[in-house]
């Protein structure tokens, strides 16, 4: 049992990356932020730079040292978390990205999957990853960085390069190079891991093209992965814990059994439900993942993602400049009672579970002399809830009727619009539960880290920390409910017939 105090979560985001400090009892304690360049070099391609992803997050992890007048020597570990899929290539020798990073967001690759889909092979992706062959996950984009990038086939032919999700690129980072490594629910995000049998896949990597010499080695989530490089902090810090984002919050949620749920509203929604260690194939257009986990043995979940959930208020602030700030948009979509008729599909890149329809477009549907910028605001924040009910509607038909779903658990900025909150309760018919600590995802690699340096005993006493600070409760009946889904699917046929 260490004698530190603290835990320390490198949060690494779509658009920003944090650092979050916390106490052994899951408390906040102080927390830095920085956001950096979202690059955009053609429609649908989405691009960071590596290299200001680790200045921003190891810039954060001083930051709130800093801020909280605590020493490295104080914090028990360092838990990693990290926007999934997102693929960095980089050269083994001189540590330098050939390339920048590949967002999860970006869309260059579609063409490519859809050969693959012609071929006849997605049945076997799907059987081995449990994923959908889609350009959301990592394979065809490390495709297109050895194809596409001069000599970069050779390099990693020859064993120079290393391939990794952002969690990786960190890693090798902290750790000054010595370790190329991720963990089960990153790795289960590529393309190329066989959830079942826990590796590496051979087949799906000939597939792709991809020499096994460019992957990481993969732990369970939380697991002793090193020690930082000397010179980084005042003192060396062990790096206990990694898991994606959404795999993190859902056991930041302390959703440790199966049944629980959990969304994420951030930049996109993510919604997991754990599954226990029973691997659910979705016939309702969800994916089979691997859950964060403390040991060797396996853990799934089934979850759904939502490419724009978030992002559309920055759309408001940035694009339309309807807004000043994304906190103005509650005030503003509060200012009319219900969106006047207006539907908002924000499929600016597609539209991801359960449609997986990767050529939609973003509509506004029902619009009116009488249409305000309000009730345009009010249909984006409706769109949200509206995207996050179609998940969880896929995945009680998945369970069937026995699913013992009684609540959802929800995290993430957005979570903390009221309007938002009330809404998706009204739309699922279940309580929508919002915890005191909001900051699940950053407290889900805390606990990871915790566990793996003897902070905790075991899940049940991280269990105990989970408290709720508001409950929102179905308040529209049930029949009021199905017509606005029904009306919210009407808009995203059109959305989808609208694509080119």
């Amino acid at each position: 049992m260490t004698s530190a105090r603290y835990l320390l979560a490198l949060d690494q985001g779509t658009t920003s990356s944090r650092s979050i400090l916390f106490d052994s009892e899951g408390r906040q304690i102080a927390m830095a932020q920085r956001e950096f360049r979202q690059i955009f070099p053609q429609p649908g391609w989405v691009e960071h730079d590596p290299f200001e992803i680790w200045d921003s997050q190891l810039a954060t992890a001083r930051e709130v040292l800093a801020r909280a007048g605590v020493k490295a020597r104080d914090v028990a570990a360092l838990g990693i978390t990290n926007q999934r899929e997102t693929t960095v290539v980089w050269n083994r020798r001189t540590g330098r990205p050939l390339a920048n990073a590949i967002v999860w967001q970006d869309r260059r690759t579609a063409p490519a999957c859809a050969d693959l889909d012609a071929r006849g092979l997605a049945p076997t992706i799907r059987a081995r990853t449990g994923l959908v062959l889609d350009a959301y996950f990592s394979a065809t984009k490390l495709a297109w960085i050895l194809d596409n990038i001069p000599d970069a086939r050779q390099l990693a032919n020859e064993g120079a390069l290393a391939f990794g999700t952002i969690d990786s690129w960190l890693l090798w980072q902290l750790t000054g190079g010595a370790v190329h490594a991720t963990d089960v629910s990153n790795a289960s995000r590529t393309l190329l891991f066989d959830i079942r049998r826990n590796c590496w896949d051979e087949e799906l990597l000939a597939m792709f093209g991809v020499p096994p010499s460019v992957l990481p080695v993969v732990h369970a989530s939380s697991h002793p992965y090193g020690d930082t490089a000397p010179g980084l902090f005042d003192a060396t810090i062990a790096i206990g814990g990694i898991a994606g984002d959404q795999q993190a919050a859902l056991f930041g949620q302390a959703c440790f059994g199966r049944g629980r749920v959990k969304n994420t509203y951030g930049t996109g929604c993510f919604m997991l439900m754990h599954t226990g260690d029973v691997c659910l194939e979705s016939r309702n257009g969800l994916i089979a993942t691997r859950a964060a986990q403390i040991t060797t043995e396996p853990q799934f979940a089934l979850e759904g993602s939502v490419f724009i959930g978030g992002a559309v208020v920055q759309w408001l602030r940035d694009g339309l400049q309807s807004i000043k700030s994304s906190a103005d948009i509650e005030a503003l979509a509060s200012s009319v009672p219900d969106s006047g008729g207006v539907v908002f599909v924000p499929a600016f890149t597609g539209l991801g579970a359960p449609y997986w329809q990767p050529d939609a477009r973003g509509a506004i549907l029902g619009l009116s002399r009488g249409s305000t910028l309000a009730h345009i605001a009010r249909a984006a924040l409706q769109s949200i809830a509206f995207q996050s009910a179609a998940l969880l509607q896929a995945m009680l038909r998945d369970l069937g009727d026995s699913h013992g779903i009684t609540e959802l658990r929800v995290d993430g900025g957005a979570c903390a619009n009221n309007l938002l909150m009330q809404f998706q309760a009204d739309l699922l018919g279940f309580p929508v539960l919002r915890p005191k600590v909001t900051e699940t995802t950053a407290l889900g690699a805390a606990y990871l880290a915790g566990l793996a340096c003897g902070v905790y005993s075991g899940t049940e006493e991280l269990a105990a920390h989970w408290q709720v600070e508001r409950t929102f409760l179905p308040t529209l009946p049930h029949e009021r409910a199905a017509e606005l889904m029904q009306r919210w699917e009407h808009a995203v046929a059109q959305a989808t017939l609208q694509s080119p």
